[in-house]
């Protein structure tokens, strides 16, 4: 498993067994593409996710909880945040992901676009196994749709020189922030802890994928390539606005008008001078101390869970996957 969970030694065997039991469900009979998601699955994916769900359970009694159960949800997430990763790919273009060849990039859109959707589908047959009857079964569906929502917000708003920081909000909460809340919330729900638990755990979720997209925005704007393993400032080409443009934006729309009212015919030396505006406007800034204030209301609210190893490794790990660029 990858070295930075062995500071979670409670977590990484179970973060193990979800990466086997993954594997077994990726079976299709074309053995290229097997290979594909098996290796899609093992690339360097940090399971955050699922790491986040299984810290969230051990705040439970461990008595009442079924480890089988467990490992089963926590694989569910991965499947659905896998999934939409790969359908991600083929609308960006993305050649790379995770350092290693994308889906679409090596077998081509079609087969990516079916694969993302298998994984769809064995997403809910996880769910089906564990969660039949629950209202559970409602609450992912919801989530789903609340993450392919965000992401059709986002097209929406593409090339959009009007959208507000509340239009980029309503999109990061879907695309990003509502997987976190699911993994927060069900850890807690399936980890048999109190429903007030519960909601805190689901609150906490949401300012965690905030403050994790928002720190993913601003290094479109400070990283290099090969930190990023994607093209600086693709989102930017692309018409997604994102946090540093959208603040350094309102400090001086007529400087950035003319470069954005070129729309998708921005060149990459153009790309160039809207990143630096969006420094010289204090875009990168701003943006910090939004995500700080984002990382600032989760540790608050895992400060309000009950005492203990469970809640200190939540904050450490908090801390250390929204530490970057502070």
């Amino acid at each position: 498993m990858h070295s930075h969970w062995n500071d979670y030694p409670t977590i990484q065997n179970k973060l193990q067994v979800v990466c086997s039991f993954l594997e077994k469900q990726l079976t299709v009979r074309n053995k290229d593409i097997q290979d594909a998601l098996v290796e899609f699955s093992q690339a360097g994916g940090k399971y955050l996710r699922p790491a986040f769900f299984f810290l969230f359970a051990e705040l439970g009694d461990p008595k009442k909880q079924n480890e089988e159960e467990l490992i089963k949800v926590a694989s569910s997430i991965e499947l659905l945040h896998m999934a939409t990763l790969i359908h991600d790919d083929i609308i960006d273009d993305s050649p790379l992901r995770r350092g290693t060849l994308t889906v679409q990039a090596h077998y081509g859109k079609d087969i990516a676009v079916y694969t993302g959707d298998l994984l769809f589908t064995l997403f809910f047959e996880v769910l089906i196994d564990v969660m039949n009857g629950s209202p559970f079964m409602a609450t992912n569906a919801q989530a789903m749709k609340g993450l392919l929502l965000g992401e059709l917000d986002q097209m929406n708003l593409r090339y959009n020189v009007n959208q507000t920081i509340d239009d980029y909000l309503l999109s990061v909460n879907g695309k990003t922030a509502e997987l976190f809340w699911l993994a927060c919330l069900e850890g807690a729900h399936f980890g048999k802890t109190s429903p007030q638990i519960e909601a805190l755990a689901g609150e906490i979720g949401r300012n965690i994928g905030i403050a994790f997209q928002a720190y993913d925005d601003i290094l479109d704007y400070t990283a290099n390539e090969a930190i990023l393993q994607k093209p600086v400032l693709e989102d930017l080409t692309q018409g997604v606005y994102t946090i540093p443009l959208l603040l350094a934006k309102t400090k001086n729309p007529a400087a950035f008008a003319p470069l954005l009212e070129k729309r998708a015919n921005l060149t990459e030396a153009e790309a160039k001078e809207v990143a630096a505006l969006v420094v010289h406007y204090q875009g990168v800034e701003q943006a910090k101390a939004f995500a700080r204030s984002y990382t600032e209301k989760a540790l608050a609210g895992i400060q309000e869970l009950p005492a203990g190893a469970a809640r200190e490794q939540l904050e450490r790990l908090t801390k250390q996957l929204l530490k970057r660029n502070h």
